[in-house]
């Protein structure tokens, strides 16, 4: 038994994202106790529940069964009342009020919080316990309590985690900012004003104004040049080690490992690539990966990356659902978001989708003599 937790325990402490810490956290408790239903609230300030995730209830039913669960019945009452409860049938005790009419019909019932000292992190729903007679016992309870101890490690962790992402990306923004203010705004104000000058000269002294216009040429080739340097500073640290091509590979493969479905990478790509076109290709497939994971329902998703005489091309497919793409291109998929990154950087991106026929993304930054491939949706 204890291999088992010890196993529960190292599948929930591979995640730093808060969202995947607790999926794993419910999915681990689920399975290292046998119930059919799992559950983890995360309370909020108010005395509700801020997050709710479950395993045993399909999407469907989480639609028919309506918003989560407030201040009332047994998971609210454990909200203020932090010991663990053991009940054999949930449905006679003082405490239940009841569910929605989708809900499924759940009997014995263990719930454990997830705490760090005093504080509440979580709190750990377990009901239907898999086997004939008994429901969970004594050692059950234990052993949940054990885990989910664990589990607060892992919890503490990923707001960590995040907290520290979201500082670092505020700090570079600022930065940015600086950079860009110190650097790019005062040669595109000189920019302005040579301009400016130019065109009050252009009737009356030709030559000067002729003089200011070479001015101006020049500071738009010097800001130019500020700009790409900022943009090659910006780069993500990997790009820099590793290259867009191991650093796709990298990502691939740790999306591979955490999610059930397959995800593969292939890669032919051996030209020199620019900076910005390589943070644009990754951005644009990173962006992809998110969708075909989140929307797609895919059982397989296919990254390449390939050059030729087509230029660079990325291609990001899978096998799911798809979609209509008059809905598609305004349901919020970052399709809008990933055209811009492809544009901004001289390529084009293309989204291929059908209802039940996957969804393609292809983004081409083409050779010089290639036009490239419209942005649209077919």
């Amino acid at each position: 038994m204890l291999h088992a937790v010890s196993a529960a325990v190292l599948a929930v402490t591979r995640h730093l994202s808060m969202r995947e810490v607790l999926q794993v956290i419910v999915r681990s408790a689920g399975q290292l106790l046998n119930a059919r239903y799992a559950a983890l609230g995360v309370p909020d300030e108010s005395g509700s529940f801020a997050e709710f995730v479950a395993e045993g209830i399909s999407d469907r039913q989480w639609e028919a069964i309506g918003p989560l669960p407030r201040q009332h019945g047994m998971l609210a009452a454990m909200l203020r009342d932090t010991r663990p409860t053991r009940v054999s049938d949930i449905r006679q005790d003082p405490r239940f009020e009841g569910w929605p009419d989708a809900h499924p019909v759940l009997k014995d019932f263990l719930g454990v919080p997830i705490l760090d000292g005093d504080q509440v992190l979580g709190i750990i729903f377990l009901a239907n316990k898999r086997q004939a007679q008994g429901g969970f016992s004594e050692a059950d309870e234990e052993l949940l309590t054990l885990f989910a101890g664990h589990a607060a490690i892992a919890l503490i962790n990923a707001r960590l985690y995040e907290r520290s992402r979201e500082l670092t990306l505020v700090e570079e923004r600022k930065r940015m900012a600086r950079e860009l203010h110190d650097a790019v705004t005062q040669k595109l104000f000189s920019l302005r004003l040579t301009a400016q000058s130019a065109a009050a000269l252009l009737h009356s002294d030709t030559g000067r104004a002729l003089t200011e216009l070479d001015r101006v040429q020049r500071l738009a080739g010097e800001a130019l040049a500020e700009l790409r340097a900022v943009i090659v500073e910006l780069r993500p640290a990997e790009l820099a080690r590793h290259g867009l091509v191991e650093t796709l590979r990298k990502h691939v493969g740790l999306l591979d490992v955490l999610h059930p479905i397959c995800l593969v990478f292939e890669s032919e790509a051996t030209c020199e690539i620019e900076p910005e076109v390589e943070i644009a290709v990754l951005r644009v497939a990173q962006e992809a990966l998110h969708n075909a994971l989140r929307h797609s329902g895919a059982g397989t998703v296919e990254v390449t990356l390939t050059t030729g005489d087509a230029g660079l091309v990325l291609q990001v497919r899978d096998d799911g659902k798809g979609f209509d793409p008059a809905i598609g291109a305004t349901c919020g998929l970052g399709l809008a978001s990933m055209a811009d990154r492809a544009e901004a950087v001289g390529g084009r991106l293309r989204v291929t989708s059908a209802p039940g026929k996957g969804t393609a993304v292809h983004f081409v930054h083409p050779n010089d003599h290639l036009t490239g491939l419209p942005t649209t949706l077919t």
